[in-house]
């Protein structure tokens, strides 16, 4: 064998060697991108980060505790929108016993010429009640898809545990509702 053809069997070995490698990592690549989203998951739920957009699980239950008559909490509705949508509540306030199961209506209307995809994030006052305002229905669980000029009416079905701290009378419950992917026009003005 002369050294030329020496050169190039060692040659077309590397490459097949490095071919090889280079597999193998993307294919080990692959996988772990495929496990980030049940990391990510476990992580969240250990943490409790991420978890204001997710249905309570003990809100079934909630619907058969015993409503607390003897106390009267008012419950506030807010409404935000970041994007080219409008949004409100149908009604800016409630009065409610702890215990009953109560639904509000939320409208958003996408006054655009296109198709516009937005998820709302809940937030609550005082921060305190969060973990006592359960919601059992909630169009803050999905990504909502609106037509060109369509307006929607999304209920929020909730009850507030009878458990919540005496000294709390008033829970605001403020939305925030988000166009994803904007344009980048929309986006900086908003």
């Amino acid at each position: 064998m002369s050294t030329q053809q020496e050169e190039t069997h060692i040659d077309r070995s590397f490459n097949r060697s490095m071919l090889m490698k280079l597999f193998v990592v993307a294919l080990m690549m692959f996988g772990f991108g495929f496990a980030l989203v049940p990391m990510y998951r476990a992580i969240c739920s250990i943490t409790g980060v991420n978890n204001l957009v997710q249905k309570d699980i003990g809100a079934k239950e909630a619907k058969n505790t015993q409503v607390d008559m003897s106390r009267t909490i008012s419950v506030e509705f807010d409404a935000n929108a970041r994007g080219a949508l409008e949004f409100k509540p149908e009604q800016s306030n409630l009065d409610l016993h702890p215990g009953e199961v109560m639904t509000v209506m939320y409208q958003v209307t996408n006054d655009q010429n296109r198709t516009v995809k937005a998820q709302a994030i809940p937030s609550y006052a005082p921060k305190q009640a969060t973990e006592y305002f359960k919601k059992i229905e909630c169009f803050c669980f999905t990504q909502q898809t609106l037509l060109p000029g369509e307006t929607k009416r999304m209920p929020v079905v909730f009850v507030v545990d009878p458990k919540l701290p005496k000294d709390v009378k008033t829970i605001t419950l403020s939305y925030t509702f988000f166009e994803l992917d904007a344009p980048k026009s929309v986006a900086k003005g908003s």
